[in-house]
């Protein structure tokens, strides 16, 4: 595991306040046996953990969201045959990742695990430090919530991504710590509630924070998350309660308005927590909506959808392309739909009329080609609405409608869904989250995944031309085949570890 821990005692990438964005600082500016003693020390240090979160969303040519989303049925790549293959993106999205002896090359998994194990890294150099460090009682508790806060999701990712993985809480010094043995997903969870309870008491609310950083409630909602996943009903409740009780949240007038430009609506009344990404030059921006967008694609035409004055021609495969399958699942007057799905018409394109979708809710205005500021959204206030109202079903406790329909009627749908309510929430949770990492992890953790998956790889497999695939082009033979509920772990770590 050297690749991920040769860094775990020695934090290179530090940071500090700007306004309301995480700056970084040049990795090479500072070094741990000159930093940890100040005030300002631990706050570039806490910044310098949130800073893999960028990376985890902003890889060449994808990132968590291929593992996620386009793990899913909600997206899908978008084939060219004249590209060549591109087997990292097609093996996820076609549930066929080549796996030996439980581990795996794929290239995401990877990228995944080590920017999750870098934000740990750094969490736990803050936390085994900071208590011996003398400054403010308040200043300290707020920075050591957001380290517990960025450690708990990290191990939630983890556990919903592999299932297991080594838990790491103290740095480490050398070679023989870092190879830890793999965990449970028993102990990972355990954890997790201990971390995301511990920052929930050390956190102040979001009017009381600075923007950007994690906050009791997005605390709360980590924690309610995690209790879901386990199916502690109750126990996300109580949660999800203290969240609508605080009067710090509250759904944007319109669902587009929820989303931040790349410049501005950031942080919003409705967002609980998400990634920051700043526009300009000072390597703080996002280049993933470009991933996202079907090709080959002129330059005009990515004008069209980002604005910016030097757009160049993309030529390689698109990714997180949206499916007929999420496309159908909106009703008839859901104001949703026009907000996250749009449609481009390519000049160049080889599938059909060259018309394809793309995911609108992210298409915003900005300044220069492949760099937006852009917020990725990790959890809004309409997602504790519709986990309040599910775990109120769960217990068939009463109120889990008036909850469903807050956010159903923001959407402009008025009538009370008809039917089982429990399938009536799964199904908001679709299109109300849509391309927000979501549906993945729902479909495995409602048992759903292998139904819905297999079900939805025959009907690829049956009409590939529907999913983007130009004529004569297939989907592979074997896909969707053996489907997995986690991925293997990487295989690059598989060599430094005895416990892989």
């Amino acid at each position: 595991m050297k690749k991920i821990f040769i860094l775990l005692g020695l934090i290179s990438l530090f940071a500090t306040s700007c306004d309301d964005f995480l700056t970084i600082y040049p990795e090479e500016s500072l070094s741990v046996p000159t930093f940890y003693k100040t005030q300002a020390d631990f706050t570039q240090a806490v910044n310098g953990a949130y800073a893999p979160l960028r990376l985890l969303n902003n890889h060449e040519g994808g990132g968590i969201w291929v593992l996620t989303e386009m793990h899913s049925d909600n997206s899908i790549f978008q084939r060219l045959a004249q590209f060549g293959a591109r087997d990292r993106w097609h093996d996820v999205a076609q549930h066929a990742v080549p796996t030996a002896n439980g581990v795996t090359a794929n290239l995401y998994v990877k990228h995944a695990y080590v920017d999750l194990f870098q934000i740990i890294a750094r969490a736990n150099q803050i936390l085994v430090t900071i208590d011996g460090a003398e400054f403010d009682a308040d200043v300290k508790d707020n920075l050591k919530g957001q380290a517990l806060f960025l450690r708990a999701f990290s191990y939630f990712e983890l556990v919903r991504l592999f299932g297991k993985a080594p838990l790491h809480l103290v740095p480490v010094t050398n070679r023989q710590e870092a190879a830890l043995p793999v965990s449970d997903a028993a102990a990972l969870y355990e954890q997790i509630e201990l971390d995301a309870k511990a920052a929930i008491q050390l956190l102040p609310p979001k009017s009381q924070q600075e923007a950007g950083r994690a906050t009791s409630g997005a605390a709360r909602m980590l924690l309610a998350d995690a209790y879901m996943n386990q199916e502690k009903w109750g126990d996300a409740e109580t949660q999800l309660l203290e969240i609508v009780s605080s009067d710090e949240y509250e759904l944007m007038p319109t669902y587009a308005q929820a989303f931040s430009e790349s410049s501005s609506n950031k942080n919003n009344v409705e967002s609980l927590f998400e990634i920051q990404y700043k526009e300009g030059s000072e390597g703080l921006s996002g280049s993933w909506f470009y991933h996202m967008i079907p090709r080959p694609i002129t330059a005009e035409e990515v004008q069209s959808l980002t604005g910016t004055s030097n757009a160049l021609n993309i030529t390689n495969e698109g990714n997180n392309i949206p499916t007929p399958d999420i496309i159908a699942a909106y009703e008839d007057g859901d104001d949703r739909k026009d907000a996250s799905i749009g449609y481009i018409t390519l000049s160049n394109g080889l599938w059909r009329d060259g018309t394809y979708p793309y995911i609108k809710k992210y298409a915003k205005t900005h300044a220069l080609d492949g760099n937006h500021g852009m917020s990725w959204p990790v959890y809004r206030y309409s997602e504790v609405l519709l986990a309040l109202a599910e775990v109120l079903d769960e217990q068939n406790k009463p109120g889990a409608m008036g909850y469903l329909m807050q956010v159903r009627s923001r959407a402009g749908l008025l009538d009370e869904p008809i039917g089982d309510v429990g399938e009536a929430i799964f199904k908001e949770r679709r299109v109300e989250l849509a391309f927000e990492n979501k549906r993945w992890y729902d479909l495995v953790r409602t048992g759903r995944a292998v139904s819905v998956i297999t079900a939805y790889g025959q009907r690829v497999k049956a009409n590939p031309g529907d999913y983007y695939f130009p004529e004569g082009e297939t989907p592979y033979p074997h896909g969707f085949q053996d489907i997995s509920l986690t991925y293997a772990l990487p295989a690059s770590e598989s060599d430094l570890s005895p416990h892989f």
